[in-house]
């Protein structure tokens, strides 16, 4: 049944928009058998632009491959369309960087918990053969006390030609490893140095490499002047190890994740989200 003044989109109603970014928007909508859902969709006359296609096309893959509680998980996709789109799972909590801005940085068992769920989902996604190449607190939701990685727009297969612009820097400055600064290919190594870097801004609710422009913010990942003042053992040392310039020489998600989990800490901020 149509309801008045509500938008459709394939078999979805859309109920209203939740995000906006370049390129798309996300409407919270409900699918046809009354399940809240996310659609994400191209802005205006960006439909029609192959390219917004083509990465469109490109996140629904990749997120399609990946399996994890910690991860959205998208359940439909419209490419052919006048207007393409695809349906995810809807995460019914709020951006990591707005949670930490009402409630404060997180501690101890929450910290930690938190940590090692957010290396759950990465190791998840590489062991599904994708890069996430984005990853920082405005594409990390906290649901239930958990976190939910989202946003794999540019996200790619590990193995798949990158294609980037000479002096363009792929991701968001001070959550991407030097490594992309200098020129240099996405790897899971720059996921971890991103996983790191948001956790260290869970764990004092600042960006770890500052604020300000882009250039300082560059030249400071560059000189490895993190900001770790008053993170807490056991995470202050593993962040240390994952935040090496070297990407060599960082660990995987999956060691991170081993190290971190344990018990169900963390639970104690599930009333927060």
């Amino acid at each position: 049944m149509n309801v008045i003044g509500v938008r459709h989109l394939g078999s979805y109603d859309l109920l209203e928009p939740v995000g906006e970014g370049a390129t798309s928007v996300v409407h919270r909508a409900m699918d046809p058998y009354r399940r809240v859902v996310a659609v994400k969709e191209p802005r205006g006359d960006l439909a029609a632009d192959p390219a917004i296609r083509r990465r469109l096309a490109r996140e629904a893959q990749t997120m399609a491959r990946v399996r994890s509680p910690y991860v959205a998980e998208v359940f439909d996709a419209c490419l052919e369309g006048e207007r393409p789109f695809i349906v995810t799972e809807f995460v019914a909590g709020v951006p990591l960087r707005d949670l930490v801005a009402r409630f404060g940085p997180m501690r101890g068992e929450m910290l930690t918990g938190f940590a090692g769920r957010l290396a759950q989902g990465l190791a998840a996604i590489h062991g599904a053969g994708v890069l996430h190449r984005d990853l920082k607190p405005g594409n990390v939701m906290v649901a239930a006390g958990a976190p939910k990685i989202i946003d794999f727009g540019i996200a790619q297969e590990s193995g798949a030609a990158q294609h980037t612009q000479v002096g363009v820097l792929t991701g968001t400055p001070g959550y991407v490893g030097p490594e992309l600064i200098d020129g240099g290919r996405s790897s899971e190594a720059s996921d971890v140095f991103s996983w790191a870097a948001t956790v260290a801004f869970a764990a004092t609710g600042r960006p770890p490499f500052g604020a300000g422009s882009l250039h300082g913010v560059c030249f400071r990942v560059l000189r490895g002047a993190a900001d770790l003042d008053g993170v807490s053992e056991p995470v202050v040392s593993l962040l240390r190890l994952a935040l090496r310039r070297d990407p060599a020489a960082r660990p995987s998600a999956a060691w991170l994740a081993t190290r971190l989990t344990v018990g169900e800490p963390g639970l104690a901020f599930a009333a927060m989200s």
